[in-house]
């Protein structure tokens, strides 16, 4: 015969061993269905959780207190996922020192946007549940900025000039990709999407980490001429006069 679940103190029966965590990973699941379906976290309910797991809603309140940690919890993953190619571009970077694997850094999460626009809008461009300033600091969008912080610190130890403190550097840093990828998502075409992204997240970079006085002037003389190429064709007036850089 079977091992049979054994009641609580409460009268509840407790889970076999196991089955809290299968029904924890079952309930991530359908808050992610959800939030990819609805694309946003303004009509999760825990009782819409509870009917799309196919549980009765006093088992979620098992496992999470609120709905700000049922959807910080289903997206942690994406966060930790993002983390980890920014990480792993960072150790991979052949050249170029500190400001070269921050560089990379930069590219991969520019590319994560690109590869999974859909999750990187429910990180970043919808509103998560509301909370008080102290737990805010337990959101687990912190794995991306902490390795943004701990790249420009690498770069100020090295002995490059960081144009900000280095928490504001980084939160600079990340509002400014935000900023570049979410108007990528609304705004630009998918032609050369790529080289746009990555040569405005360069040029980011470049004003937190203004290097030597030579490649700053060639910089705000010619500019990319592929990313100048982009803008002309997709944002400027028709009529505006063609780039020096791009003819």
């Amino acid at each position: 015969m079977g091992e049979q679940p054994t009641p609580s103190a409460a009268g509840r029966p407790r889970s076999r061993r196991g089955q809290g965590e299968r029904l924890r990973t079952e309930i991530l699941a359908a808050v992610d269905r959800l939030l990819v379906e609805w694309g946003s976290a303004e009509k999760l309910t825990i009782r819409a959780v509870a009917r799309e797991a196919g549980v009765a809603a006093p088992s979620i309140y098992l496992h999470f207190p609120d709905k700000a940690e049922l959807v910080w919890a289903a997206l942690e993953g994406k966060y930790a996922e993002l983390a980890a190619l920014m990480r792993a571009a960072d150790a991979a970077a052949e050249a170029g020192g500190p400001a070269g694997r921050l560089r990379a850094q930069v590219h991969a999460y520019c590319r994560f946007a690109l590869v999974d626009p859909g999750h990187y809008r429910l990180m970043y461009e919808v509103r998560q549940p509301a909370v008080d300033a102290e737990r805010i600091r337990r959101h687990p969008a912190r794995l991306v900025s902490g390795s943004l912080r701990q790249a420009l610190a690498c770069c100020r130890d090295a002995g490059l000039t960081v144009s900000l403190p280095v928490e504001q550097a980084a939160h600079t840093l990340w509002a400014g990709l935000h900023g570049i990828v979410s108007l990528s998502h609304t705004l630009s075409p998918d032609l050369e999407e790529e080289r746009l992204l990555l040569g405005l997240a360069d040029g980011l970079l470049g004003s937190l980490l203004p290097g030597d006085a030579a490649a700053r002037a060639a910089l705000a003389e010619h500019g990319d001429p592929g990313v100048l190429r982009v803008i002309h064709a997709t944002v400027l007036d028709p009529q505006a006069p063609v780039p020096a850089a791009e003819r």
